[in-house]
């Protein structure tokens, strides 16, 4: 995962620092579109947290995909996108996932004398981006203001927990109390390449069967990163 981001925030850096400027004998393209695929990297925050449930270590995301750019003005800088991505999601923190010989998942708070190298889940999601598009984009005109806004359904296809510690180790793959569809508000600004993104989540990650004592885990998901456009 850490190489994944390394590599994606290369790739962001040498096409920031070799664009080229404007051709000379620009060809104009009144029909043009703009931003068709989309690569980024965001920090992943669990929010509306439980007392004592905690994240530690990097919790990133990778997302990338197509969005087809739909024009609905004739200066073409309003547009509807609708798209279809992929993204893989890791998540670390302190919430144990225990399944006992029945099949039954039980969950709880690691202590904090437990000495662990690893506890964390992944997940790997398809998704549908949908976005209102705004832009001071021109057809002659590669450098240009944007704020895209709009929502994005993600369905979960695989998943894995692990965890790590002294005392041994264990994964658990296809955790049956996962929201398996996830859905929240997305809004993307910035300047040419660099745009920073932000993903709010408006259901919980786990199902209600997802208890701590009793009580609803009942955690959703801020994504904060950047997300970088390509034609």
């Amino acid at each position: 995962m850490k190489r994944s981001l390394i590599l994606v925030l290369l790739l962001l850096f040498f096409k920031s620092a070799f664009s080229q400027e404007e051709p000379l004998n620009t060809v104009v393209d009144s029909l043009y579109r703009e931003d068709q695929f989309y690569i980024g990297v965001t920090y992943n925050i669990l929010g509306n947290k439980p007392e004592g449930l905690s994240q530690s270590g990097l919790s990133s995301g990778i997302h990338f995909g197509f969005i087809r750019d739909m024009p609905i003005n004739e200066n073409r800088n309003l547009a509807i996108g609708i798209g279809l991505g992929y993204s893989i999601n890791s998540y670390n923190n302190n919430l144990l996932i225990e399944k006992n010989g029945n099949n039954n998942f039980s969950y709880s708070i690691l202590d904090s004398n437990i000495n662990f190298s690893k506890n964390k889940f992944i997940t790997q999601e398809l998704e549908l981006p949908v976005e209102f598009r705004w832009r001071s984009s021109t057809p002659t005109s590669y450098n240009f203001w944007r704020f895209y806004a709009g929502v994005k359904i993600g369905y979960i296809i695989l998943d894995k927990y692990k965890f790590s510690s002294d005392s041994g180790a264990f994964n658990i793959n296809n955790l049956e109390d996962f929201n398996r569809l996830k859905y929240g508000l997305t809004a993307s600004f910035g300047y040419n390449t660099w745009n920073i993104y932000l993903y709010y989540g408006l259901n919980n990650v786990f199902k209600d069967s997802a208890t701590i004592n009793g009580n609803p885990i009942g955690i959703n998901i801020l994504k904060v990163g950047l997300m970088f456009y390509i034609l």
